[in-house]
């Protein structure tokens, strides 16, 4: 069944759901379902339930709760995912493939060495595109929530959200060449359930040094991500995989 996230709660078991805008385009266009077809709907309260079409007009789709989900599909911990601006797609790769995996926020940033450059009167329209994969993984992968995109324009305006996390880490090439392998499994282990971490990824060439400075007055950690060397678009895949091993299948296992 498609999955769809709604943006108002229902009051009550017996209330109508109505569906309209382009998940009403979607239903009615692109999957041309009909009365009594089963959907699953998402609320912003992260509950999920089976609900049948009831009727199909010309603007909304008229919905019936058929039952409760119990769900349980997300991180136990919130992870962002600040990358800086790569080249072609690669940050649509990074944050379709990084939704699947659980992150919880998105911010790609200009970073010093990027190479791809973002015209400001586009800005919009490029998170508005970014907004729409994240939702269309959350949807592909069971998600209850849809991970936001926020652009931070410089390195020094990504750095300012660092004290609204309980942690922040950065994967750092030196550090993966000295044989640095203790910062992610440490973070792992440490982190509570409900809490949040800041994960910072370089672009294509790297974390400069001016942003190291920014880092360390940070008290950011730096991390190796194993001795091989990573794509921009391969370490955030790396550390969310991770997570999803640690807190999905080994803690649980072993709690």
């Amino acid at each position: 069944m498609q999955r769809y996230f709604v943006t108002n709660e229902l009051e009550n078991d017996h209330e109508t759901i109505f569906i309209t805008g382009e998940n009403f385009h979607h239903i009615t266009r692109v999957m041309r379902m009909k009365e009594a077809d089963q959907v699953f709907i998402v609320f912003p309260s992260k509950k999920t339930c089976v609900a049948t079409i009831t009727a199909i007009n010309d603007e909304e789709v008229v919905l019936n709760l058929v039952k409760w989900l119990e769900e349980n599909t997300e991180l136990p911990i919130e992870i962002t995912i600040a990358s800086g601006l790569p080249k072609g797609d690669k940050l649509e790769l990074i944050i379709q493939k990084s939704t699947e995996l659980g992150a919880h926020k998105f911010i790609p940033y200009k970073a010093e060495q990027s190479v791809a450059k973002w015209d400001d009167k586009k800005v919009i329209k490029k998170i508005e595109r970014l907004q729409k994969i994240a939702q269309e993984a959350a949807e592909q992968s069971h998600r209850t929530v849809i991970p936001e995109v926020q652009y931070a324009a410089s390195f020094k305006e990504l750095m300012l959200n660092h004290v609204h996390y309980d942690y922040v880490i950065a994967a750092y090439e030196e550090s993966a060449r000295e044989g640095e392998d203790s910062a992610l499994p440490s973070l792992f282990q440490t982190m509570k359930k409900g809490q949040s971490v800041l994960c910072i990824f370089g672009p294509e060439g790297g974390i400069s040094e001016k942003e190291l400075i920014l880092l360390q007055d940070a008290n950011t950690t730096l991390a190796g991500l194993g001795p091989r060397i990573l794509r921009t678009e391969t370490a955030p895949l790396y550390v969310l995989s991770a997570a999803s091993f640690y807190f999905d299948l080994f803690k649980n296992k072993n709690s």
